[in-house]
């Protein structure tokens, strides 16, 4: 028992169940998502950038490591909702397992850490293509793995935590409408905040992709300062916040 909950190592083997079924199927499950931030990154970089001034620094370089958050944004959140709510409610995989010695709370960290795992597959594609283009800055933009599998914990949490209480697959609609697409247009990826009114700056600093998208800049910049250290204490104390979250609504899920 760890803080009241019944946490223990088994929580790998749903992360490797979940491993073992993407690679049966990785040819259609691995390209869209990196797709999707590559043409994006083509797009709006060397398209819409050439028309875009940032006080000196190209647009394409400003967005590239935004987009590398947003692929582990993307991979995270589809995982630990559609995918989620398949095994869970579709397909049984959640009570098969909860028929084993494994606990709700092995399952919950289990699909966290899977959904981790998906946006770091799909940030890291899209890191060496960002390479491959020379937008890279400094050494230190490797770090942008590690925070995109961090932030992946913070997504994922946040989609498991929506999946316990969905009565539906139809109530995922209010999922991308009312949180998804604001964090992707407010979370820093397109365009700096600094321009904003004050009350959106403030309401985009509690959304979790800015703080991702913030860090993933600066570590590609190489400025590493205070603010660097500020995201990333703010995605250590989300993901232990939404992670206790999403146990709590997927125990009286499952349980209750």
């Amino acid at each position: 028992m760890i803080l009241g909950l019944d946490l223990s190592r088994s929580a790998v083997r749903v992360w490797q169940r979940n491993r073992d079924v993407f690679l049966r199927l990785w040819k259609t499950e691995s390209w869209p998502p990196f797709l999707e931030a590559f043409i994006t990154l083509v797009a709006f970089g060397f398209g819409m950038g050439a028309y875009v001034a940032l006080g000196g620094e190209d647009y394409i370089v400003f967005l590239a490591p935004g987009l590398i958050a947003q692929s582990a944004f993307f991979g995270a959140t589809f995982e630990t909702t559609f995918g989620s709510f398949f095994r869970m409610d579709s397909q049984g995989t959640f009570d098969a397992i909860l028929a084993t010695p494994l606990s709700v709370e092995d399952i919950v960290v289990g699909e966290i850490l899977w959904g981790a795992t998906r946006g770091v597959i799909s940030a890291t594609a899209l890191l060496v293509a960002v390479w491959i283009f020379g937008l890279t800055e400094s050494p230190f933009a490797v770090g942008m793995i590690p925070v995109a599998f961090l932030a992946g914990m913070v997504f994922a949490a946040i989609g498991l935590c929506f999946t316990a209480l969905a009565p539906s697959i139809n109530a995922f609609n209010y999922f991308f409408s009312l949180y998804f697409t604001p964090s992707l247009f407010f979370g820093g990826v397109f365009f700096p905040l600094d321009r904003l009114p004050d009350w959106v700056r403030t309401l985009a600093w509690w959304i979790p992709m800015t703080h991702a998208s913030n860090l993933s800049r600066s570590l590609n910049r190489g400025a590493l300062g205070l603010d660097a250290l500020v995201d990333l204490l703010y995605l250590l104390a989300a993901t232990i916040a939404f992670g206790w979250i999403a146990i709590t609504l997927m125990r009286r899920r499952l349980v209750n």
